[in-house]
């Protein structure tokens, strides 16, 4: 493999992030990453076209003034409330001796014959386990012997139009989408451990419009869903109650926001802004009434879902934490106490291997923050698909690998106008 830059592109709704780094067969080099302010889009959805442009624009070019590099192709994420996902099932014949890949793309595509609603896409079906001739709990069923094989899948929708319209937003700026990826798969190939996946364990990544859930056990992805909450509902919500303008309870969010009660720091004093007019001091405490039931509210409704899902008893490695949201103080001690199971707060790192196989290397410290998780993991699953590494055996490939020919298929979808 030659030496090529990969370029990641996470479209949230607080914030835009192209990242740029060099894969060499020595390994991955994260070079730099243009992080902006996102505007024109709602809970991961795009609704202002033209300003999701020029976000993405500003975010390429704060790159490029970083980086040495052109960008024009770029690996991006989906993710928002529009994303949905079901259970389905598939079987056929084995054609021969022993199974094959067309065997398991037959039973695959099987499962993914389920009906789906005229403004809704098929992203990717993701196996969570193989059956071969009964026998359950098959994680890679190639090579074995057998007459009937069976897939259990998780089939990821989306929304065409949601979809389009981040596609269009990309390609108006003059970005070449290579492939689009589930923004939760991407964040867990940046932090979650191959042991944390077979063991059990949920990673919430929790973004400024929505939070987004993914459930790892067996080495196989069980359960996804998307939580309409997020850390935009805390700075709202500070606004109101401060009265404040919104870029103002951002920063108070950031620097004074706590998840749990602050008894030791109550009567501190914090100044804060009111446009136009003299800065005016407040009780910390105060703060902390206002943001702590909010984030309470929002891991009760985690728990809630794993609860109703099922998989709330499989996460023997409890919960990790990500998103820029997560760097709020306080909300890993909050996390345990509603979830009632342990929290780590998860961060892409340096590492001698990553997921696809490559070493991983960060220029600067900078970007091994939670805020990061998920365009360093579009740089991964970028680089493993530039090095065509899918092999079977590979959890990530074997989730992502069909996501390349729906991108395609989207594009010719009726009525899309560029």
């Amino acid at each position: 493999m030659s030496e090529r830059i990969i370029v990641g592109l996470d479209v949230g709704t607080t914030k835009i992030c192209a990242m740029a780094a060099k894969v060499t067969p020595e390994g991955i080099d994260v070079l730099g990453a243009g992080l902006v302010p996102s505007s024109g889009l709602r809970k991961g959805i795009v609704v202002n076209l033209d300003q999701t442009v020029k976000a993405i624009l500003d975010a390429v070019r704060k790159l490029e003034s970083i980086v040495p590099v052109e960008v024009n192709s770029v690996y991006v994420g989906v993710a928002g409330g529009h994303i949905m996902a079901m259970d389905s099932y598939g079987a056929t014949p084995v054609k021969g001796p022993e199974i094959t890949e067309p065997d398991v793309q037959r039973a695959l595509e099987t499962a993914k014959a389920v009906y789906v609603p005229l403004d809704r896409e098929v992203l990717h079906v993701i196996p969570k386990e193989y059956i071969v001739d009964g026998q359950d709990g098959i994680i890679n069923p190639l090579g074995m012997t057998g007459v009937r094989l069976e897939a259990r899948v998780q089939v990821i929708t989306g929304s065409v139009t949601a979809v389009q319209n981040l596609l269009k937003g990309c390609e108006r700026a003059g970005l070449q989408v290579m492939d689009i990826v589930l923004e939760p798969l991407a964040s867990s190939m940046a932090v979650l451990s191959e042991k944390e996946m077979t063991e059990g364990v949920a990673l919430v990544d929790i973004g400024g419009g929505t939070t987004d859930i993914a459930v790892y056990r067996s080495g196989a992805l069980v359960y996804t869903s998307v939580i309409a909450v997020g850390g935009n509902h805390v700075t709202n919500d500070i606004a109101v109650g401060l009265r404040l303008p919104v870029e103002e309870a951002e920063r108070v969010k950031r620097l004074y926001g706590s998840a749990v009660p602050v008894f030791q720091q109550e009567g501190q004093l914090v100044e804060i802004m009111v446009g136009g007019h003299e800065p005016r001091a407040i009780p910390k405490g105060h703060i902390a009434e206002i943001t702590v039931p909010r984030c309470e509210e929002l891991f009760e409704l985690i728990r809630s879902e794993l609860i109703k899902s099922g998989t709330y008893e499989m996460l023997n490695y409890g919960v990790v934490l990500t998103g820029g949201a997560s760097k709020m103080s306080g909300i890993k001690e909050m996390a345990e106490m509603v979830l009632e199971m342990p929290v780590r707060i998860g961060a892409p790192k340096a590492r001698d291997n990553g997921n696809p196989g490559f070493p991983l290397r960060f220029s600067v410290n900078q970007y091994t923050d939670p805020k990061y998780s998920t365009v360093v993991g579009l740089v991964l699953y970028g680089a493993q698909e530039e090095a065509r590494s899918f092999s079977n055996g590979d959890m990530f490939g074997a989730i992502l690998k069909r996501m390349k020919q729906w991108v395609k298929n989207l594009r010719a979808w009726p009525g899309r106008i560029f």
